[in-house]
Formats: structure tokens, sequence, C-alpha cells
């Protein structure tokens, strides 16, 4: 039996411990003892990317916003679905994160961080939001796959992305007819509801870990913004 390797470790603001492993050739991330993201399990990130950029209306050169690099799958997807002068911008509150997809991801990741689309921005997103809800630039698509869904939060400071005041300036941050998707392990019907009261056009949409599975329990929440 091949061995489980741990390649590299950080604890972030919050005193929670992120790992990247590795075994028989794939990549795990772990949150604690959690795993949180793997490079056999990518069907829902690749969703999240292509359903939140499935506008309406043609944009040739969208800006799109991503919570979280992860293992950089929705980032390689919107690559692949968006056009040479689309601006993809990554907020990943971990530097260590980055740094692995360079150094541990090395020949996998490669060239999707050095396209000339990616702008890496270590930070957190919700202040990256802020910022285009106070002013221009906005963001035609926001792709947020940063806790297991407003009940089951990975990191506490994620809550104000959640609370009503953070979906209205996720609204103000779009563009007219901007997309916001949201990943969640489970149906939250809150948050469909308050997405719907603020004004958003609301689809829920159950996905599988992958595309074989029988059972669909994961769920992306699909929000347009309305003017």
């Amino acid at each position: 039996m091949k061995p489980t390797l741990n390649l590299a470790e950080t604890t972030a603001p919050d005193g929670a411990v992120f790992r990247l492993c590795s075994h028989d050739g794939e990549f795990y991330l772990y949150m604690n003892d959690r795993q949180v993201m793997s490079s056999n399990m990518t069907h829902s990130e690749l969703l999240l990317a292509d359903l939140g950029c499935q506008f309406r209306d043609h944009r040739k050169n969208p800006r799109i916003l991503i919570g979280g690099l992860g293992l950089g799958y929705s980032l390689r997807r919107c690559l692949g679905i968006t056009e040479s002068q689309a601006v993809i911008q990554v907020a990943e509150l971990l530097p260590e994160i980055v740094d692995w997809n360079r150094r541990h991801l090395a020949g996998l990741n490669d060239a999707i961080l050095a396209d000339p689309r990616t702008q890496i921005i270590e930070g957190d997103v919700f202040t990256m939001i802020e910022a285009a809800a106070r002013k221009a630039p906005r963001y035609d698509a926001i792709l947020l796959d940063v806790d297991d869904g407003p009940t089951s939060l990975l990191q506490k400071g994620n809550a104000r992305i959640y609370r009503r005041e953070g979906l209205k300036t996720i609204n103000r941050a779009l563009t007219s007819g901007g997309r916001v998707a949201f990943w969640a392990a489970t149906s939250e019907p809150g948050l469909q509801r308050d997405l719907r009261q603020i004004g958003f056009q609301v689809e829920e949409l159950a996905v599988a870990k992958h595309p074989r599975a029988k059972q669909q329990r994961h769920r992306i929440y699909l929000a347009e913004r309305r003017d």
C-alpha cells in the first residue's frame, strides 16, 4: 500500500490547521482532520465555475472573483471558458496555500498561475467584495466555495458573507445581470430565502461529489442580480 505523505502544514489566524497531503498521485487539502478538497473529487468545483459564468448575455471579457484558491480547479475552469482579456481574481487568505500550489503542485498548476488573466490576491474575499461594492469596477461573477454553507462555517469570520448586509454587499459588487454562486454541503433554505428577499433571481441546484454518484447531497446556489 502506498503511503500518504504530509507535504506541508500551516496554522490559520483563527487556529485552524491546514495540511496538504498526497497519496498515489492525488492531492488532498485538510482543515484540522477534515478533508475539504481533493484532486480526485473536482466535479462541484468545476460546476461552480460553469454555472457562475453562464451569463444570459455574452460577456467577452468578464471580471471574475473566486473565493479561495484551494487546489485551483475553479480557477482552471474559469480560464478554460473565458477569452484572452478576461480578468480572474482569486482571493486566498493563506499565503501558504498559494505557495503550496506553486511548489508542491508544480506541473499541475504552473500554467493557471502564470496565465496573464490570473490575479492572485492574498487576503479576505469579502474585503474585495466590499471594495467592489463601494466603487467600480464591479464583478460579472463571484464564486464562493469558502464554507460548507452558512450553517456550517469552516471559518467563523465568514459569517458576515451570509448575513443580510453581506448579501446586499455582494449584490452591489455585481454588474447588472452578474452572478454569484455559493457552494454548500447540504440544502440551505435560509440562504435561498434571503437571496430572494434581497432581490436576486435564485436557483438551487443539487450536485454530486462526482458525475457517477447516485446521491446529490451538495448544493450550488446561483443568484443573479436583477436591476
